[in-house]
């Protein structure tokens, strides 16, 4: 972070580790603003951009939660304007909610334009409005990112809510996330705690940044947060994994958070070799959250801001429990690069590991069944946990003899460890055995009781090796050339 900052010229910086729900470690770098040269602390508050979305697609959300509204409400329901509006074809249905939330609504791409319009009045918004959209795509068939749309949940929100959008935010999530030091107005911040944004000239000069205005667009990039409360709101985030019966204590629906950060829209598939290393990406678009995954993660969830005079990210990966967030006093430095780079040294050191879902009932029960049938089998105890397909697909009798093939090999098995999940139907447990191990991968059937449709058994060089997937490629598979 401090490298990329200094490479940046980065007046100030702030960046934080999330684990869990915790803030686990804060660092910061360089100034507050540039004449009184105050340094940059974890209560130093910054514009966050176009982050803000994520905290509207948690009010639409919560609202929709809450049955005020339908994802799939036509937005003429809520914005009349659009009853009236000439769509690009004939064949073009209502638009939603949702093609909003989703960067589908067939908008422009709006950066350049939409940055200037946060302080645009209801006035101002209604004039465009009655003027009409031009449509870049036909909506509902691509991505393309649009402020404009994000603009006008705000308007949704506020008549769903029937209380300002500004107001329901504050009180429905910020307060509830004690999220006391974030806000949409740079007058609520005392100057000694509020960073000063800049713009880099190309002689190398820096010209202070007025500023901009809340206004009616504070809905796609408004909100000023610190370090401390951005921490808050990345570890509750992180909570709404895994899926589990425990209390739901919101302030948002746990599945909602989840709805979230599921990839909505597809944008891109990339692809490029380094050092001989195929490094693939495939990205896209949430409900105000973009979605990723590449060779390391299969789910990566985060967004970035960018407004005159300020850059920030966040990002978090679910499945691991850990997120990071930067903000930093200079105009569009996103600090998305940093931070991908230290999910790379965090893999480096073998502590980032996944959090481990719990073995449930029945697939204990499984393994135990799989283990009495390695150490004797019966027949009537194999067909008792066998789906209609099982010993179609291989006959009982081949599965005897594949036993006591790879029993000459490794000899007896004393004990299977746990099960590893893949899911609530799918897992894999070892067997220790007298001359090694033996991986043993089995996924249930969608019927009730559920029965085994497949099952798999493999000698191992180590007993703590994981085996793959019927597929045949191994769990955790890089993307290597």
């Amino acid at each position: 972070m401090r490298a990329y900052a200094g490479e940046k010229k980065i007046p100030g910086m702030v960046w934080g580790v999330v684990i869990d729900n915790r803030l686990a470690h804060v660092g910061a770098f360089g100034v507050r603003d540039r004449v009184s040269n105050a340094p940059v602390t974890n209560g130093t508050a910054f514009r966050i951009a176009s982050m803000t979305k994520s905290f509207t697609a948690l009010a639409v959300l919560k609202l929709r939660d809450e049955g005020k509204l339908s994802l799939d409400d036509a937005v003429a329901k809520w914005i009349p304007q659009f009853a009236r509006m000439e769509l690009p074809t004939r064949d073009t249905p209502p638009l939603s909610i949702r093609q909003l939330l989703s960067h589908s609504a067939g908008f422009p791409e709006d950066n350049p334009w939409g940055d200037r319009q946060l302080s645009a009045t209801d006035a101002k918004l209604d004039e465009w409005l009655n003027a009409g959209i031009p449509f870049s795509t036909p909506p509902g068939t691509r991505y393309e990112y649009s402020n404009y749309a994000f603009g006008l949940l705000g308007r949704v929100v506020t008549k769903a809510a029937g209380m300002p959008y500004e107001k329901y935010v504050r009180q429905e999530i910020l307060s509830k996330l004690h999220m006391d030091e974030t806000t949409f107005e740079f007058s609520d911040v005392p100057a000694a705690r509020r960073a000063t944004g800049y713009r880099l000239k190309p002689d190398g000069t820096y010209q202070e940044e007025p500023p901009l205005p809340h206004g009616v667009f504070g809905s796609m990039g408004g909100l000023l947060t610190t370090a401390t409360d951005l921490g808050k709101y990345v570890a509750f985030h992180l909570s709404a994994w895994p899926a589990r019966d425990d209390v739901d204590t919101g302030p948002v629906r746990r599945s909602s958070v989840r709805e979230m950060a599921h990839l909505w829209t597809p944008a891109n598939l990339t692809a490029r070799s380094a050092a001989g290393v195929l490094q693939a990406s495939e990205a896209g678009y949430g409900f105000g959250l973009r979605v990723s995954s590449d060779c390391r993660f299969a789910h990566i969830v985060g967004h970035g801001g960018g407004l005159p005079g300020f850059g920030s990210y966040m990002a978090w990966l679910p499945e691991y429990g850990v997120g990071m967030f930067a903000m930093a006093t200079l105009t569009y430095s996103g600090p998305a690069e940093p931070i991908s780079q230290a999910w790379d040294e965090m893999v480096k050191t073998g502590a980032l590991r996944k959090r481990e879902l719990p073995p449930t009932p029945l697939q204990t029960l499984m393994r135990d069944h799989i283990l009495n049938l390695w150490k004797h089998w019966d027949d009537a105890e194999a067909n008792s946990i066998a789906s209609g397909n099982l010993f179609l697909d291989e006959p009982i009798e081949q599965r005897r003899m594949e036993i006591a093939r790879l029993k000459e090999e490794v000899g007896e098995c004393s004990r299977a460890g746990s099960v590893l999940p893949e899911n609530w139907l799918r897992g894999q447990f070892n067997m220790n055995c007298a001359n090694g191990a033996v991986g043993v991968f089995f996924t249930l059937a969608p019927t009730q009781p559920p029965a085994v449709q497949h099952l798999a058994f493999q000698k191992l060089a180590s007993e703590d090796v994981r085996i793959g997937a019927p597929t045949g490629l191994p769990a955790g598979v890089a993307c290597t050339q």
